[in-house]
């Protein structure tokens, strides 16, 4: 049902075969030709004006004075539903425009309408970009009547338009039937798990696309196989983006299979698709021997080095590889990858690959007992024990207090952090009467130079077990 206002192509009074423009009072514009010969309008101008005069829209100066470009850029211009039907209703018989780009337009549901209405009279246009005018499910029906009927079109662009699994079973139908879509771009949408299920056959069976794009949706489990199977039995498909998904390893499994049986797809991204380590060695083994895949993006995956040595394997077993770009972005590597890479680079010097830089491990930081900087620092100063003790036993009573000792730590120059300054105390006063006496640090001190020791007495006989246990 048209809404009430609203312009409808069939609608006598703006059918482009209808309309006759013989009065110009009152709609001037300085866009209008000075002789006002408007009687033949060969330009389609006087169609949108008048079309933008009963929709009771702006003309948008833009589209008049580039109404005629093959390449129609018209993206970013708010033209609203209403103001897409009266580029509509000018666009019906034009013959100059073969590529359209209408992105972020906020066509809507009744704006997409009013352009596949157009499409159906115009077999000029062959590349079409609707992305980000929240078309929505009810849009979907349209599109893809228009796919499956087109004669001329064999690009378009739907990304960003809220298209879900609901929208997902229209889609089907038009990739299933569609004999000259080449190109389609369907990233973020909302196609999730049933998206997946419904869209995988349908990838099956066309015959006509060479090029789709399903990132940034939430295709996953059940959908991520089923599509995976659908590009295994795909027989024209040499590009498909599948990044920013979910596939896991359950879809990761799928598409290393789908390589051994696919001898077409020539460019694979399945980059941050929650693929571990093991899913990346089960997708190896497609790799193994798939004759036909030249690009493989697969970064931003938690598969870690362990992953990016197994893929690397893979390709190395593969005598007929005929890969020149390996994308392991943001994935960090370590030695044992860049060895095995090297290998792979002589045997196939094509290939580049990409990754995220060494791991770079921190060595964890040496705790050193604070006694043993007490000990340090006694050597380089050639200080007795108790000269040091000294030093902050102001009323050489031979016992200070807690935080006598402290400061004395502190004014030492001795590298204590407070942690250390607490361990020490804890260990020296063991009566636990608040106070440090010389007695006590001495014990204290000859303890752990004791313990010290022994420690190294232990470690040296180990190590001496395990040279003859090795000496040949």
């Amino acid at each position: 049902m048209e809404e009430e206002g609203s312009l409808s192509l069939s609608d006598p009074e703006t059918n482009l075969t209808n309309v006759e423009i013989t009065d110009d009072k009152g709609w001037d514009t300085d866009l209008e030709s000075e002789d006002g010969n408007r009687n033949y309008d060969n330009t389609g101008k006087a169609t949108y004006m008048e079309a933008c005069k009963k929709g009771g829209v702006v003309p948008v100066t833009y589209f008049i004075k580039h109404m005629n470009d093959s390449n129609l850029q018209l993206r970013h211009h708010g033209l609203g539903p209403m103001g897409t039907k009266a580029v509509s209703v000018a666009l019906v018989s034009n013959t100059n425009v073969l590529k359209l780009d209408l992105s972020d337009n906020w066509l809507g549901p009744s704006g997409g309408h009013s352009v596949c209405e157009m499409l159906k009279e115009n077999c000029y246009i062959t590349e079409l970009n609707l992305s980000d005018n929240k078309l929505g499910t009810e849009s979907a029906k349209d599109l893809s009547d228009i796919i499956q009927n087109s004669n001329t079109l064999t690009h378009i662009t739907l990304s960003g338009n809220d298209l879900d699994d609901k929208a997902a079973e229209h889609i089907a139908e038009a990739i299933m039937n569609t004999q000259k879509l080449e190109f389609l771009d369907l990233s973020q949408n909302k196609l999730g798990e049933v998206g997946g299920v419904l869209l995988g056959p349908a990838i099956s069976e066309n015959s006509s696309i060479k090029e789709m794009n399903l990132s940034w949706n939430c295709i996953r489990a059940k959908g991520a196989v089923a599509v995976a199977q659908g590009i295994k039995n795909n027989v024209f498909m040499k590009k498909i983006n599948l990044d920013w998904n979910g596939f896991g390893n359950e879809g990761a499994i799928a598409l290393g299979d789908a390589l051994k049986g696919n001898s077409v797809l020539e460019e694979l991204d399945i980059s941050n698709n929650r693929i571990n380590t093991e899913g990346a060695v089960l997708f190896g083994k497609g790799l193994m021997v798939n004759e036909s895949l030249k690009v493989l993006k697969i970064g931003m995956n938690p598969m870690q080095s362990a992953g990016c040595f197994a893929i690397l394997t893979a390709v190395l077993k593969n005598p007929n590889n005929i890969l020149h770009t390996l994308d392991f972005s943001r994935i960090l590597v370590n030695t044992d990858f860049l060895d095995l890479l090297k290998q792979v680079q002589e045997t196939f010097p094509e290939l580049k690959c990409h990754h995220g830089g060494m791991e770079i491990f921190e060595m964890p930081e040496i705790k050193v007992h604070p006694m043993v900087k007490i000990d340090r620092f006694l050597e380089e100063q050639n200080l007795r024990l108790i000269d040091f003790f000294c030093r902050f036993d102001e009323d050489h009573s031979m016992s200070v207090t807690h935080e006598e000792f402290a400061q004395g730590m502190r004014d030492s120059g001795i590298n204590m952090t407070e942690d250390d300054i607490q361990l020490l105390l804890g260990e020296l006063d063991r009566d636990g009467d608040g106070e440090v006496n010389y007695s006590e640090l001495v014990v204290g001190f000859k303890k752990f130079i004791e313990d010290r020791k022994k420690l190294a007495g232990v470690i040296k006989q180990m190590k001496a077990q395990t040279d003859a246990k090795y000496k040949y």
